[in-house]
């Protein structure tokens, strides 16, 4: 009797693609939310580097923007150019849009519900930090 268990290896790849999937995708990825919730950035691969781009914003958090000088936060990119330092740690630059600068940022996923993001102005002085929460697909 001939065995199919060489057919069924083969196979293995295509019959769990959503549980493959998100094993090689980071923690990071996906959409976050500030501790206001005024804004919500989608954190996304670009390249070798992760970036997150605002896919939504109040009222309040797109007028404050163009105080600041960033005519458009819909679409901004928040996070630049971040590095996988660690399975959980990312660092790169963060953009500020109230204030239009851009500061050296950490991004720390605490959980896949949670993460931390802090920047510091010069080396570690003004430096601040905030926890974002995970945004479930379709919510705001």
């Amino acid at each position: 009797m001939r065995s199919h268990l060489p057919a069924v290896a083969l196979l293995a790849p295509f019959l769990m693609p959503s549980q493959l999937a998100a094993q090689a995708q980071p923690q990071s990825f996906g959409t976050w939310t500030n501790p206001s919730r005024s804004v919500q950035v989608r954190a996304h691969p670009c390249g070798r580097v992760m970036c997150g781009s605002v896919v939504w914003a109040n009222a309040k958090a797109q007028a404050d923007a163009r105080r600041g000088g960033t005519d458009k936060l819909i679409g901004a990119e928040l996070f630049k150019d971040f590095v996988q330092e660690s399975p959980d740690v990312w660092r790169g630059r963060v953009y500020v849009p109230d204030i239009d600068k851009t500061f050296s940022g950490t991004i720390t996923v605490v959980d896949p519900r949670t993460l931390r993001a802090s920047g510091c102005l010069i080396g570690r002085i003004g430096c601040k930090s905030q926890v974002w929460t995970r945004v479930e697909d379709g919510g705001r």
